[in-house]
């Protein structure tokens, strides 16, 4: 890729506040983390070796258990009893949804890109989905290497490309084929046929 995506990337990333951090309902917690399991009380607390009533009044809040209960506890969860008390980094369901009608993505184009950002109407995401039409023939159309944070998917739809990267042998790709690599690595994409080629990228944002 040339140093546009990554003019992509900067555009794309929304800079925020870190959240608020509330109490943890260890009672709630440990509810949610049996029902994700799809346990029983009963089937929960014969794990952890503890009484089924002790679990119930835990989970209702009725009682402070105490660290060796604590570990069993962890321990039949299959985690330390840290993760026990930490909470989950981001709800299960945001119910946040965008579509893209095919060309109506924004159009962004360079001599050797020409890029149609998709979901750009979704601010704060985590990943930068778009489709590129490669225009490059060599890498010599590129000023350099691009290294940008975060991580890449790359899946060819039309065409054959070739996929430069700092620490590897180029290698030629297909519709059908993807790729997925650390983008902080050096990194550029030519097609090798006669028409210009068409892929699919999504670069994480986080």
């Amino acid at each position: 890729m040339s140093s546009d995506p990554k003019r992509l990337i900067r555009i794309a990333r929304d800079s925020g506040g870190s959240p608020a951090v509330e109490p943890l309902d260890l009672g709630l917690r440990v509810r949610d983390l049996r029902k994700d399991k799809g346990w029983t009380l009963e089937q929960a607390a014969s794990r952890a070796g503890l009484a089924r009533s002790t679990l119930s009044k835990i989970e209702n809040g009725q009682m402070s258990p105490t660290y060796e209960a604590l570990k069993k506890l962890a321990l039949g969860m299959g985690m330390s009893v840290p993760q026990l008390f930490t909470p989950p980094s981001k709800a299960q369901v945001s119910g946040r949804m965008v579509t893209t009608r095919m060309g109506e993505g924004q159009a962004h184009a360079t001599t050797t890109y020409e890029h149609e950002l998709l979901a750009g109407a979704l601010t704060k995401k985590q990943m930068l989905p778009y489709r590129a039409t490669i225009r490059a023939r060599s890498m010599e159309d590129f000023d350099g290497w691009v290294r940008h944070d975060g991580e890449e998917f790359l899946y060819v739809l039309t065409g054959v490309v070739r996929l430069y990267t700092e620490f590897y042998e180029p290698v030629d790709l297909r519709r059908g084929d993807s790729a997925y690599y650390d983008a902080s690595m050096g990194h550029n994409v030519i097609s090798v046929a006669e028409d210009d080629a068409t892929i699919l990228w999504v670069t994480s944002l986080g």
